[in-house]
């Protein structure tokens, strides 16, 4: 009964998201009061622990909203000064192939900005392009659907993995190698998969050095990046390391497909394109890179932003029904030298660098500031509704409660699980990030119930939600809605499923050999 009780508002909002079509704030919204009612009426909760769970829900918003908000600012910025039409316009000059001009924009581009961007950016930017190229406007969509899918735990500068790392308490060095070592395996079946939705067979055969080739650099990159510590560029610096071995894996094809090179030189020039301003489009790219690793690398300029700490001591809590919550520190945040401060920073210089260069309209600043609080609010208001959630759940003891029911229904197999369970999440509520701040601390305790490796069981959770997470309806619908699809998305969401359904196969596969060589 306890069990039925504690799943009731999980249940809640993927109904209302799924059967109803809510959006991802009244889902939130709506699981939030029915938690609320659970809690109080069967759990025990009392007002000094909701005073306690959302305090320290406050804390954990506060640290993933810092990221979402200053990694869609600094998109905005460089969006309203042209430089992603600047950069998406010049990569099809690389070459005349269709088939490669769709790589290299639907998979390759589409991941650099779910590094910077996120936020359904990477298919509504890059799905019109393709349609301008010649693809059939669904394949336009499935193409970068499918194609940003291995950067989105890491995407959004780390957005999803620091709400991972807010439910659980984990630290991101442990979280981050095996959830991009997953993922990093998946990035060259996506380029195939890829291929696959533009030409069929035909094409997997005819680009599959191509895609391998770009698949493993990403891949291993954004491993790298994470094993140096600076998990919060590694999708970034991934899809920066696909963009600059274009030229190399084009030059690669054109000499193994001569005639798909001839027509080089009788492509369509744009008189108004220059190196000057693709750099100057780039710039903005650049300056992120510079500003991260420069407070990261350089111990002075880290030393001078480390003092300032927002934390928040917690005194024990104990339910009426006799569940406790040992005391402990809430989430400590650095506030001048957080990833969302090194974002903002980067996006006020990116700014000032582009309206040196001339690159804004009058009036910048406003529909800068204006399309960035339309885009994030809504997210937001549902991140902060589902965490709520989620510490409600977990200081009265329904989070145990459901591990408990998940460990006894699948007990040895639950490995093979828990990608599918991050990937139901993400599907449902469009998010992966929202996916782990509900999943995230029921994973933790299931995988230590059952005496599985929590790393590799949490790191299933989100690479799981990750691939789903393109499947997701409000992702969808804005992809179709630039190209024409209106109306035909389930058409789109039935392509995506068949190719979703194999990565998170795989994904289940790797869990279960992750668990097997650590126990």
């Amino acid at each position: 009964m306890n069990f039925i009780l504690a799943i009731i508002p999980i249940l809640l909002i993927l109904y209302v998201m799924v059967g109803l079509r809510w959006s991802a704030a009244r889902a939130g919204a709506a699981g939030y009061l029915a938690g609320m009612v659970i809690a109080v009426g069967f759990f025990g909760a009392t007002p000094e622990l909701l005073a306690y769970a959302h305090g320290r829900a406050l804390l954990f918003s506060l640290d993933v909203l810092l990221i979402i908000w200053a990694a869609f600012l600094l998109y905005r910025v460089v969006d309203e000064a042209g430089a992603i039409r600047t950069i998406g316009q010049a990569l099809p000059r690389l070459t005349p192939d269709q088939g490669m001009q769709a790589l290299v924009i639907g998979w390759v581009f589409a991941s650099f900005l779910q590094g910077v961007g996120g936020f359904g950016v990477p298919v509504a930017v890059t799905a019109p392009l393709l349609v301008e190229i010649g693809l059939t406007p669904l394949a336009a969509v499935v193409v970068p659907s499918l194609g940003h899918g291995w950067a989105v735990t890491l995407g959004s500068m780390g957005s999803s993995l620091q709400a991972l790392i807010a439910a659980t308490g984990m630290h991101a060095d442990v979280l981050g190698p095996p959830a991009v070592l997953m993922l990093g395996v998946t990035c060259p079946m996506i380029g195939w998969m890829a291929a696959h939705s533009i030409e069929g067979w035909k094409g997997v055969r005819r680009l599959w050095l191509p895609a391998l080739i770009w698949g493993v650099v990403m891949g291993v990159v954004q491993y790298l990046v994470v094993q140096m510590g600076a998990w919060n560029i590694a999708a970034f610096l991934g899809g920066v390391a696909g963009l600059l071995i274009t030229p190399l894996v084009i030059r690669l094809f054109a000499t193994l497909n001569p005639s798909r090179a001839s027509s080089s030189e009788d492509r369509a020039q744009d008189g108004h394109f220059t190196l000057r301003t693709f750099l100057i489009a780039v710039s903005g790219y650049v300056i992120v890179i510079v500003v991260t690793l420069g407070i990261q690398l350089i111990p002075p300029v880290k030393a001078f932003l480390s003092p300032v700490v927002l934390q928040v001591n917690f005194p024990e809590i104990r339910s009426a029904a006799g569940y406790v919550t040992p005391a402990g520190n809430g989430r400590t945040i650095n506030l001048f030298a957080h990833t969302g401060s090194v974002l903002f920073y980067a996006a006020v210089i990116s700014f000032l660098v582009y309206r040196a260069f001339g690159c804004y309209k009058p009036g910048p600043i406003r529909r800068i500031l204006n399309g960035t609080l339309q885009r994030v609010m809504p997210s937001s208001v549902s991140i902060v509704s589902m965490i709520a959630l989620a510490q409600v759940m977990e200081l009265t003891g329904m989070t145990v409660t459901l591990a408990r029911g998940l460990a006894d229904s699948f007990g040895a197999v639950f490995p093979l699980v828990a990608p599918w369970i991050g990937a139901i999440g993400a599907f449902m509520t469009g998010s992966n990030t929202n996916s782990n701040v509900v999943f995230g601390a029921l994973q933790l305790k299931t995988a230590l119930l059952l005496g599985l490796p929590p790393a590799i069981i949490l790191a299933a959770q989100t690479a799981g939600g990750a691939i789903a997470s393109i499947t997701a309806p409000a992702k969808v619908v804005v992809g179709c809605s630039t190209t024409g699809m209106v109306g035909k998305e389930g058409e789109v969401m039935r392509r995506l499923l068949a190719y979703t359904g194999i990565l998170i196969a795989v994904i289940s596969l790797l869990t279960w050999i992750g668990v097997s060589l650590t126990q």
